[in-house]
């Protein structure tokens, strides 16, 4: 899995209401090791919650879970 893939995994996710939510963020962090990357971008217009709150909420949350966030445009 790519971390194109996995990322497109967590969107699903939050659109679903967080389903699966802990195991995509485990696939993404998986990729990101294997694509020796160490952040994820990802498109502020494809969450759910799509302001500073929200964003701060997804960055706090991945950053438990080993996975730097930012976000396209910031």
């Amino acid at each position: 899995m790519t971390a194109a893939d996995a990322l497109e995994k967590i969107y699903e996710s939050l659109a679903a209401d967080n389903a699966g939510l802990d195991d995509a963020i485990k696939d993404l962090k998986v990729a990101l090791a294997a694509e020796g990357k160490k952040e994820a971008m990802v498109e502020p217009g494809r969450l759910a919650q799509n302001n500073r709150q929200g964003r701060k909420l997804m960055q706090s949350y991945f950053k438990k879970k080993g996975v730097t966030v930012v976000f396209a445009g910031a």
